[in-house]
């Protein structure tokens, strides 16, 4: 799955980048990653775990998606609302 960072994330100077598992995803601010955004497994649908890089802190709701991109979109979604953005 190919992401393109969003345009509330690209104004603010921020890059999302995806792994090669096609199952996370890494926001940069000034080059430095600071969150990581993980599509795992939740009882047949797909949950995004969002974790502040530099402490471990989860920021995520525990909500649920049916695929991998719309836990990508909502986990972002979720982030947005985190910051305040």
């Amino acid at each position: 799955m190919t992401s393109t960072t969003p345009d509330w994330l690209a104004q603010r100077g921020v890059h999302l980048q995806e792994s090669k598992d096609g199952r996370s995803w890494l926001i940069y601010f000034n080059k430095e990653p600071q969150y990581l955004l993980m599509a795992v497994p939740v009882k047949g649908r797909f949950g995004c775990r969002i974790t502040q890089t530099i402490n471990g802190r989860r920021l995520d709701s525990g909500a649920t998606y049916p695929s991998v991109e719309a836990a990508l979109q909502g986990g972002l979604e979720e982030l947005r609302r985190a910051l305040g953005w």
